[in-house]
């Protein structure tokens, strides 16, 4: 038995971290470049987007040697420091080195760096490194950190949860996250840094993060789009001496799925969170692929927006994903309304008002039955919507 409770203040709980934001001029006034910090060392694991052009920041982590250590994340946005080649990494390289010679009082050891923003322009170096002059390393102000990694976010994103073992024991988990748009079933645009006291494993910090982003960021879908800066990076320094592995696997599936359907959330321009749940299939590859089909689906997106039962949109998008299905089998409900069964409308006046007063909810499920199997699969997705294209089409500036 444990018990979770949640806390203000994300980061601030967790004991031997601290944070901070600062503006150091990437934005013309915002919060925008942030750092995490252990007094110890802390082994770490992440998890990065399948884009074939991984950005600068995750290709530097990648060459650190395996289950190495660090006590320190430095994150900024604005800038994606994505497909600018070898001089990308060749400026964090600069960029944290001076880091480290500049600042020896944090004794920062294998400094990483993340990143979010524009594609396709090298960082502005000089910006950064003078941002450095006005973090105070001893901050605990989880707040603004979570503000400076914002792009198009409208609110921070964070989470602390408290974890009480039946000893009376604990230990503290916590995570700042951003994300908006360019989200797809494969990671999102998205960072989300989750760190912690407690005493695991690192073998069970790789195991659990892997399982626990497969099933949060791995399911939400905004537009269908896979960044290159995706990261999730958990960090342990183990300084509670507590660890029990179904509490942390607990607490730290809850806080990725909060944060991943927070990003839904605040999904550019969206009114509404989605659950696409697909039973009855034929195999789990075929649940997954038509729920992933029907979270990034334009035609479905866009009768969300308009609160149109249009059930034929669902549909059409089944039989295009490919899986086995059969339409004779095949049943569609919003929620507990059925519109449509085993080849027959069931649409008439009475349900569509219902269906339309569902979808004019802030979340829902819509519900695809195949009928020709065993295997299920639930992605969350949202609608689309003006406000997307607007923001969207003038992203640069």
């Amino acid at each position: 038995m444990f018990e979770l409770i949640s806390l203000k203040n994300a980061l601030d709980n967790v004991d031997g971290f601290y944070s901070e934001g600062v503006n150091a001029g990437l934005k013309e006034k915002d919060k925008d470049l942030a750092f995490i910090r252990s007094d110890i060392l802390c082994d770490i694991s992440a998890v990065f987007t399948t884009n074939k052009f991984q950005a600068a920041p995750i290709k530097h982590f990648k060459k650190y040697p395996k289950d190495f250590k660090t006590n320190f994340i430095l994150i900024n946005s604005k800038n994606a420091n994505a497909m600018t080649s070898k001089k990308g990494i060749e400026d964090i390289d600069e960029i944290l080195n001076f880091l480290k010679q500049a600042y020896p009082y944090p004794n920062i050891t294998n400094p990483v760096m993340s990143s979010t923003g524009v594609i396709g322009y090298r960082l502005p170096k000089e910006k950064i490194i003078n941002g450095f002059k006005k973090f105070n390393f001893d901050a605990k102000n989880s707040n603004s950190a979570a503000r400076a990694i914002m792009t198009t976010d409208t609110f921070q994103k964070d989470l602390c949860f408290k974890v009480i073992l039946e000893d009376n024991s604990s230990f503290f988990i916590a995570a700042i996250c951003k994300g908006a748009g360019m989200i797809n079933p494969a990671m999102a645009t998205m960072l989300c840094f989750i760190i912690t006291d407690a005493n695991i494993p690192k073998n069970d910090m790789d195991e659990l993060l892997e399982n626990a982003v497969k099933n949060s960021f791995n399911k939400i879908s905004v537009d269908g789009d896979t960044s290159t800066n995706d990261t999730v990076m958990l960090l342990s320094n183990k300084k509670s001496g507590v660890y029990n592995k179904s509490a942390f696997k607990t607490a730290l599936d809850t806080i990725t799925k909060e944060l991943a359907l927070q990003i839904l959330k605040d999904a550019e321009g969206s009114n509404k969170v989605v659950a696409f749940e697909v039973k009855n299939a034929a195999s789990q590859d075929d649940a997954k692929k038509a729920a992933a089909m029907l979270s990034n689906s334009l035609l479905v997106k866009t009768a969300l927006f308009g609160e149109d039962p249009n059930w034929g949109r669902l549909g059409s998008t089944i039989g295009a994903s490919g899986i086995e299905c059969d339409e004779e089998k095949l049943t569609i409900s919003y929620d507990n309304i059925t519109v449509y069964k085993n080849g027959i409308n069931k649409m008439d006046k009475y349900t569509e008002e219902k269906a339309a007063k569902i979808l004019s909810q802030d979340s829902f499920k819509i519900t695809c039955d195949i009928g020709v199997g065993e295997y299920s699969y639930t992605s969350y997705g949202c609608d689309l919507s003006y406000e997307y294209i607007k923001i969207n089409a003038d992203y640069r500036t």
